[in-house]
């Protein structure tokens, strides 16, 4: 059943009585008994509870857009109110005290656009930066336009300047980034829907015809739990809802399909395999939750009604990355749909192996216990350490109820060319197998047609570093350092089988544990802040009843020194790769053979 916004935003108490008093010829809108009222009495305690805090940040937000042309912050701020002055259940519902503020954002935003309709948001001019005010903007005009009160008319007239200023900028601009594409586009799609253009269609069309980004197992190109949840996923669904795109939402539902098995028990997002900043960053599975309510009740998947529930269900007492808990109310009064109840939810599976082949990643649940084997990182293939490239060297994680393993690496020192990074992840007969070769070279003597009397030779790259010694053209001693771990399932754990050499170099093991727990059977590592050595016997990590027992320990000397090596490519720029938590190094020396257990 088709709930009509206008007849929404009177309030759920007045949507029963709509139904009651609507001819039985008439499509009625949904009754109180097709509306979540639980669902929505969250966001509306939420977003009132809000208003004290944007109306605080009000003046910061305005000169931050004022004197550095950032206009997020206060577009995102006027949305929020715009949501508590229309809603009838909002404790602000049509409050004369929210106008000024409105009319003072509005105003500010108005005042910051460019000729050109853009801003720009730390990048100048920026088309893709301005989509994200534009979304949110058309969004709050959409909600005003609808709620028709009269002492709004001068903030809707003022955002009507900036959406068709906008709409120019936004429909012949260029963008750095492949979520940019749609986030433009819903811009666009909002803007059109209120005011149709030709050129804005074109250009809707003219990003899409490149396809969306997706690989067959449901990630986006940038593998980012930041970007799927925040830019590509709503935008597409405002895509498909706003211009009558239906296939868009297959993107969406393959996205979240792929995501269900990348969810922890605490509401932890995996990111190990993202190619943006988050690669390295917690994220978390509540800015996914009106799209899993979107697609729960458009395909009634039990799956997707189960996270939803869950988010709800945690309410405020769980981490927001992006957006507050309160800012979702403006979604859900702009597309009423949302807020239809639930299909019945189908309970997560106790145990389950995923494998995307497409990020190199592998995520198994066995109960309480979760583990991500990964080995997709770009490395093998570009050598490079660069944004939008996959480069977090670990391949390990393992959680056994509070008890979390969040990294395991392998550092050899070969020449400075930093950790291991699998090229590839294979299933094997008895579980998985990550392999990788490193080589360096020594240069020899340029043959005679590629010598120069004056020594002027170019300056060329040889993997490592750069230098004036036509690197190409010259015969090469290779020294080589091959790895291979194996992964197989034991004992309620794991036993991993190291073996790397030939080349002799001292190398080190680094198990990174989430803070809060306790360490025994291990050594501090002097001048190391929060880094232990595992000598002998086993060591433990203790969070609570749960326990992980990890080791054996592998001896110490200078020769095998506590030391993990980044690789040059970090340490030249003083850079650092190391985890955040508590480190334990085990320490070696290739050619090395080693069994690591985690119980």
């Amino acid at each position: 059943m088709t709930l009509h916004r206008r007849h929404f935003l009177a309030g759920t108490a007045a949507v029963g009585g709509l139904l009651a008093a609507a001819p039985e010829s008439v499509a009625a809108p949904a009754g109180a008994e097709d509306v979540d009222k639980d669902f929505l009495a969250v966001l509306t305690k939420a977003a009132d509870g809000r208003v004290a805090e944007v109306l605080d940040g009000r003046a910061a937000a305005i000169a931050e857009l004022t004197n550095q042309g950032k206009a997020r912050w206060a577009a995102r701020s006027l949305r929020l109110l715009v949501s508590v002055y229309v809603w009838a259940d909002a404790d602000h519902h049509h409050d004369a005290a929210l106008i000024a503020p409105l009319t003072e954002l509005a105003d500010a935003l108005a005042a910051a656009q460019f000729d050109d309709g853009l801003y720009d948001q730390g990048a100048v001019h920026s088309p893709p930066d301005t989509g994200f005010s534009i979304v949110d903007l058309g969004l709050a005009y959409g909600l005003l336009d609808e709620d028709d009160h009269a002492a709004t008319n001068g903030v809707r007239a003022t955002l009507k300047k900036i959406l068709l200023k906008a709409g120019k900028g936004l429909a012949e601009g260029g963008v750095h980034t492949p979520n940019h594409r749609w986030k433009i586009c819903a811009a666009l799609a909002r803007v059109n829907s209120f005011w149709p253009n030709d050129s804005y269609t074109r250009r809707i069309d003219a990003w899409l015809a490149e396809g969306v980004d997706q690989y067959p197992a449901g990630q986006y190109s940038e593998r980012s739990a930041t970007y799927a949840p925040i830019v590509t996923n709503p935008s597409l669904l405002t895509v498909a809802r706003l211009t009558g795109r239906p296939k868009l939402y297959a993107c969406v539902r393959r996205n979240l399909e792929a995501t269900l098995h990348l969810i922890e028990p605490n509401g932890e997002v995996e990111t190990v395999h993202s190619r943006r900043q988050d690669q390295k960053s917690m994220k978390h599975v509540s800015e996914y939750w009106l799209q899993y309510r979107a697609l729960a009740l458009r395909d009634k998947d039990g799956r997707f009604a189960a996270v939803a529930e869950t988010i709800q269900r945690r309410g405020k007492d769980q981490i927001f990355d992006e957006t507050p808990l309160g800012d979702f109310l403006a979604e859900v009064l702009d597309h009423p749909e949302l807020a239809e109840p639930l299909p019945k939810a189908t309970e997560a599976p106790e145990k389950f192996t995923f494998h995307d082949k497409e990020c190199g990643l592998v995520r198994i649940g066995r109960g309480a216990a979760r583990t991500s084997i990964f080995g997709g990182t770009d490395f093998p293939d570009v050598r490079a350490i660069a944004s939008g490239l996959s480069t977090n060297p670990t391949f390990l994680k393992w959680r056994k109820g509070e008890a979390i393993l969040d990294s395991l690496r392998l550092s050899p020192q070969f020449f400075s060319t930093g950790h291991f990074r699998a090229e590839d992840l294979v299933r094997t007969s008895d579980g998985w197998r990550l392999s990788a070769e490193v080589r360096a070279a020594f240069h020899l003597p340029l043959p005679p047609q590629h010598r120069r009397s004056d020594g002027q030779y170019p300056l060329t790259d040889d993997g490592r570093f750069w230098s004036a010694m036509d690197f190409p053209h010259r015969p090469k001693q290779w020294r080589t350092l091959r790895t291979e771990v194996r992964l197989r399932e034991s004992g309620g754990g794991w036993d991993l089988d190291f073996s790397v050499g030939p080349s002799e170099v001292p190398l080190a093991l680094e198990l990174c544990f989430r803070p809060g727990g306790t360490l025994g059977g291990v050594e501090p590592v002097s001048g190391q802040a929060d880094t232990y050595q595992l000598v002998k016997g086993y060591g433990t990590y203790t969070v609570g009843d749960d326990v992980i027992t990890f080791g054996p320990g592998n001896g110490s000397g200078p020769r095998q020194p506590a030391t993990v090596d980044a690789g040059e490519r970090y340490s030249w720029m003083a850079g650092s790769l190391n985890v955040s938590g508590i480190r334990v190094l085990i320490t070696g020396r290739s050619p090395f053979g080693y069994r690591l257990t985690l119980r």
